[in-house]
């Protein structure tokens, strides 16, 4: 059996395992240009090149004879998944709480309309929660630096008054 030496030398952390470089510090300070493309998706692409109009009539052809790969494949390019859309109607300005409450009743009334549906006007009420939040937020700073100029005085005024 072979005996272990213990070093009285100090010990060199052992560098973390996909990790070779400090945040921020690379090889290459300068990174990947933007707009450099993967190589192997230019590879695909260059062999595509010539078959693109051939590929695409023949996936057109499996799809009009039934294929529901095909078919998917086709509506998935017609059709793009739906993003969100843009929704107008009015909305109050919300400056306190009140109009918070206002406009919440402006986004239930569109809402039952039927000019939103009720996931949108689920977003726009988290919106409105948020910016409500802010408000308040903004309120608490104001009250807070009164009470600090106040305080700040009232020290002044006693200390003024001591002989």
């Amino acid at each position: 059996m072979e005996s272990e030496q213990i070093s009285d030398g100090p010990v060199q952390p052992a560098k973390a395992r996909g990790r070779p470089f400090e945040p921020g510090q690379s090889g290459n300070p300068s990174g990947r240009p933007k707009g450099a493309r993967n190589k192997t998706t230019i590879a695909v692409e260059a062999l595509l090149d010539d078959e693109a109009e051939a590929l695409t009539r023949k996936v057109i052809e499996l799809a009009l004879a039934g294929n529901m790969a095909a078919i998917r494949l086709c509506f998935e390019r017609l059709l793009p998944p739906r993003r969100d859309r843009g929704v107008a109607f009015d909305l109050p300005k919300i400056e306190s709480a009140a109009d918070a409450f206002a406009a919440s009743g402006a986004v239930l009334e569109s809402c039952a309309a039927g000019n939103l549906s009720p996931g949108e006007a689920a977003d726009v009420m988290e919106l409105i929660k948020t910016h409500l939040r802010a408000i308040e937020l903004r309120q608490i700073e104001t009250g807070m630096a009164a009470l600090e100029r106040s305080q700040a005085a009232l020290e002044r005024s006693q200390k003024e008054k001591q002989p």
